[in-house]
């Protein structure tokens, strides 16, 4: 089988995260995506915390798996025409530059579906293309702020934290490939391309959606309550080690959940104690739940407390730290962290595609160089020779 968008092929003119986690999502499901960089630097992203030990930060590596990368200067006018001749060899363009660069550049919807009117045009931005905030740059804590996300985190009676999380970025960036797959569906009935946009601000109030619920019965702001949640044991409680993620995460919802924690905790007189079996009666001994889940957890590990818990069917979780994350075996079976070997900077584990589709085998592959792709993707899309490439490229178009 094909892998689900194998003819499906995109201009990807983002930087950064927003944008490259979109178009990195339809490459892990198939898709042709070239990845248009400017000559000199290509993606800022590139640089961004870059070291010594090779020629892109592990940021841009993570971000641009599974993708081709060509140069192209599109400030120049034969850089420009040459676009124009790629957009009808195009299903997608996505771009996530800053407010107004592309219009500067005369790249518009109407421009682009001149040339292409089944063309796809996805546009990722901090607050969108309209709107009284639509010309205000935004980063991913930015959009976390004007969310909401980050007025529901931290503790209570202290300043708001920002999640250390990039859902502003990345969680974004999912919405607008759901959005382009939603189009793309549309364009196989009706023939037509069109205009799709996220605003990075609309998706974090997305995800926020649930939290905002209690404004609803409580008339008043969404209160902060840190990793405790309003149903005594739920929290993190410390257990053995003295590392800084040496804890377990309870989580529970119903009652039933509450008799197996009982019984987990060597306490299953208590789910026969009418004064522990419902939610006022628990929140009356939420004291002395707390410590008897505290001095149980002490006792294990994270990875231990873990397994007791979840076998017994209570929700529970260690705290993963990022070198947890790469070595869980869960994870590595399921393909969610995969091995992968850069030209430059050797063999590396990174997160792979979360989605898992049957029919898609689209194998991993590691984030290109800077034009890496030029000879291949120009011959392809518009037959050029490499002596027209070496010329363009002296002449700084590529």
């Amino acid at each position: 089988m094909p892998s689900p968008l194998a003819n499906v092929t995109v201009l990807d003119l983002t930087q950064f995260e927003a944008g490259t986690s979109c178009t990195q999502m339809l490459a892990w499901l198939g898709a042709n995506v070239i990845k248009i960089e400017h000559p000199k630097g290509g993606d800022p992203g590139r640089g961004l915390g870059a070291d010594p030990n090779g020629p892109d930060a592990w940021y841009f590596i993570i971000l641009n798996a599974n993708k081709r990368s060509v140069t192209l200067n599109l400030r120049d006018p034969h850089g420009k025409e040459l676009f124009a001749r790629m957009v009808p060899k195009a299903d997608v363009v996505v771009e996530n530059l800053g407010p107004g660069s592309l219009e500067r550049l005369g790249i518009t919807w109407e421009w682009l579906s001149g040339l292409n009117p089944a063309i796809i045009f996805a546009r990722v931005k901090g607050f969108g293309t309209y709107g009284p905030w639509s010309g205000f740059p935004s980063f991913d804590m930015i959009a976390q702020a004007t969310g909401g996300s980050m007025s529901v985190t931290g503790e209570a009676d202290r300043e708001p934290l920002r999640p250390g999380s990039t859902i502003g970025d990345t969680g974004t960036g999912i919405h607008a490939a759901i959005g382009i797959a939603a189009a793309y569906i549309q364009r196989l009935r009706t023939g037509k391309g069109q205009p799709v946009e996220v605003a990075m601000q609309d998706a974090v109030a997305n995800f926020v959606r649930v939290p905002m619920t209690s404004m609803y019965s409580s008339g008043r702001a969404v209160q902060r309550r840190g990793s405790a949640g309003n149903r005594p044991p739920n929290g993190v409680y410390r257990c053995k080690g003295d590392g800084i993620n040496d804890y377990v995460y309870i989580g529970i919802l119903g009652d039933g959940q509450y008799a197996r924690l009982w019984k987990t905790l060597g306490r299953p007189e208590l789910a026969g104690d009418p004064e522990y079996q419902t939610p006022r009666g628990r929140a009356k001994h939420a004291e002395e739940i707390q410590q008897l889940v505290s001095g149980w957890a002490a006792q294990r590990t994270k990875f231990e407390a873990m397994e007791e818990m979840g076998c017994a069917g209570v929700p529970a979780s260690a705290v993963y730290g990022g070198e947890d994350v790469f070595e869980d075996q869960h994870l590595r079976e399921r393909g969610s962290v995969v091995d992968l070997e850069h030209p430059a900077r050797g063999r590396f584990s990174m997160i792979g595609n979360p989605l898992k589709l049957a029919d898609n085998d689209t194998p991993l592959r590691t984030a290109p160089l800077l034009g890496q792709h030029n000879g291949e993707v120009y011959a392809e899309l518009l037959g050029m020779t490499p002596a027209e490439l070496d010329r363009l490229a002296a002449e700084g178009v590529l």
